[in-house]
């Protein structure tokens, strides 16, 4: 059977695709990341620092869902970067490049198996809140915009990934400057209101990119008034990472497969 360019592209991306997930869910730590972090996650702030959390009327765990969907989000990206590395730097892509496949398709099967994987971590996060008693009270719009942000921060996140996979010189290197990005979230409103911060903390965490995406998904999950500007300031964060980290894993990884 004969194919068309577009043709080889689609299948070898399809089975690039089909090798990172498997690779994924060989993986015990995959699978824990993915169902087990969430509920531990959930359990250690509803059930362990709950009533010592500062909130306001609103329950523990509905405020604090947004943040806990961010930082597992984030925790499960360093497993992925570092296995974008090892491919890397084992020579791996190497061996793909010298088959007579597409090569962007490597890009995109381990682009595609990535987000795959945040959007079931995610879903899982939403399940174990539900079960420990998350009450949403979004309709069915509110849950399409909160869904498509969400889903723009994990194409960030992504593509970040993809980036520190390819700038690391190591595995190691790789894992940490994902560890990182774990912090971020506890440094935001996501588990407690900002003005209850000192002051040089308070300005961080109200200027940084989590606080904006935690915002917005949390008013449209629990039906507030969302405002303009903090919508606004969530697409443009969401955005921009996109847009650089995906130019800068382009450029580096044309600079390191050209040699």
């Amino acid at each position: 059977m004969r194919y068309s360019k577009e043709g080889w592209f689609l299948r070898d991306s399809i089975t690039l695709f089909e090798r990172c997930i498997m690779l994924a869910f060989r993986s015990p730590g995959a699978i824990g990341l993915a169902f087990i972090a969430p509920a531990s996650i959930m359990a250690v702030f509803v059930y362990v620092f709950g009533g010592a959390l500062d909130i306001g009327d609103v329950s523990v765990v509905d405020y604090i869902v947004p943040g806990v969907v961010l930082l597992t989000i984030g925790q499960s990206a360093a497993p992925i970067s570092v296995r974008f590395n090892n491919d890397m730097t084992k020579g791996v892509i190497d061996r793909f490049r010298a088959m007579p496949i597409a090569k962007s398709s490597i890009l995109i099967g381990h682009v595609t198996a990535t987000v795959l994987q945040n959007v079931i971590s995610v879903a899982a996060t939403i399940g174990v809140s539900l079960l420990v008693g998350f009450r949403p009270q979004a309709g069915l719009i509110d849950w399409l915009m909160a869904a498509g942000i969400m889903l723009l921060y994990i194409i960030a996140i992504m593509w970040l990934t993809v980036f520190v996979g390819l700038f690391a010189k190591d595995s190691e290197g790789a894992s940490s400057m994902m560890t990182l990005l774990g912090t971020l979230p506890f440094l935001s409103s996501g588990f407690t209101p900002t003005d209850t911060m000192p002051v040089a903390l308070r300005i961080f965490a109200e200027n940084q990119p989590m606080t904006p995406i935690i915002n917005s998904v949390r008013a449209l999950l629990l039906g507030e008034l969302l405002d303009d500007r903090t919508l606004q300031l969530a697409l443009f964060w969401c955005v921009l990472m996109i847009v650089i980290f995906y130019i800068s894993a382009l450029l580096i990884y044309k600079r390191r497969t050209t040699k």
